[in-house]
């Protein structure tokens, strides 16, 4: 799989991914049924016949498992969506499957918050990336800091599959462990990041399903891990959504309450104000009027 990234690299392939929402638009615009190039393949997932790849690519994803059979024409298993000059593998679109992986808006908007966050602070010695996903934060963290220890977690093997590739193709060597937060890994770190799940999903799948009553509690798990965690002077970076619901942020009261009054200063910060508005329509979140996007950050104190 790597080699496949690598040869698409190297031929000037881009492709930024976009919502759900908008990729299930444009792939149903006329004409969009099939694939007419590369990108049609390895981003927009639509399918195509086999005479349109170049025979080396073909073999190179034949034999890394990327691409499947599909009544008379073929599919690719994965999206390569690309970042700068970064490419990063993750789930085929539509991404139905319960252990689906990751990639897309917020991806981007987390990784301008950390890297934003990066070119201010203070060197970390140990870092980790919670629910790693395609491997994003911890990929941005190696590069920036070659020296740091750096770890990324994922509760989902399939998410760590897609990280080691990924990891590979940044060039960077990052420790990995299947964990639920932190259970499986031990110590303190000065720098915690997690891009978690945010909304509540009844099917539970793992890339989507944020738990609790409106898709806030595996971001409260984060910030509990975090508070048990963080070496003196760390700090968590949490890119999370939160439900508005009349003006009031249900999220940052609880995390008020969490933090309490102790050796944790925070603040959070809204870095969009209305995503996925489309979650707005039934289920839990019919009662908010809309869903922000925000970075908390949490430094305990030295």
């Amino acid at each position: 799989m790597q080699q496949v990234g690598f040869t698409l690299l190297r031929g000037g392939y881009r492709f930024v991914c976009p919502t759900p929402e908008t990729q299930r638009r444009v792939n149903g615009r006329p004409g969009n049924e099939w694939a007419g190039n590369l990108v049609d393949i390895f981003g927009w997932s639509r399918p195509f016949r086999q005479d349109l790849l170049p025979v080396p690519l073909f073999e190179q994803a034949m034999a890394a498992g990327i691409l499947v059979a599909d009544e008379g024409a073929w599919r690719s298993r994965f999206r390569f969506s690309t970042l700068g000059s970064h490419g990063f593998f993750h789930s085929a679109f539509p991404t139905e499957a319960e252990d689906a992986v990751f990639f897309g808006p917020d991806s981007y908007r987390f990784a301008a918050m950390l890297a934003a966050y990066l070119r201010d602070a203070p060197s970390p010695v140990r870092a980790v990336d919670i629910g790693c996903g395609s491997g994003l934060g911890a990929i941005l963290i190696a590069q920036h800091e070659p020296a740091a220890d750096i770890v990324m977690v994922d509760i989902n093997a399939a998410a760590l599959r897609l990280a080691r590739v990924n990891a590979a193709l940044a060039g960077v060597d990052i420790i990995q462990a299947q964990s639920d937060l932190l259970s499986e890994v031990s110590g303190s770190f000065d720098l915690i990041v997690s891009n978690p799940p945010y909304l509540p999903d009844p099917r539970r799948r793992l890339y989507r399903n944020g738990g609790g009553k409106l898709g806030e509690g595996l971001s409260l798990a984060i910030v509990g891990t975090a508070m048990e965690r963080l070496a003196p002077g760390g700090t968590l970076l949490l890119y999370t959504g939160t439900a508005i619901i009349g003006g009031d942020n249900p999220f940052l009261r609880d995390v008020a309450s969490l933090v309490g009054l102790g050796d944790f200063v925070w603040e959070a910060v809204e870095l969009d104000p209305d995503v996925f508005g489309e979650e707005l329509e039934d289920g839990p979140l019919a009662v908010a009027e809309r869903i922000a996007v925000i970075c908390l950050t949490m430094t305990r104190q030295k």
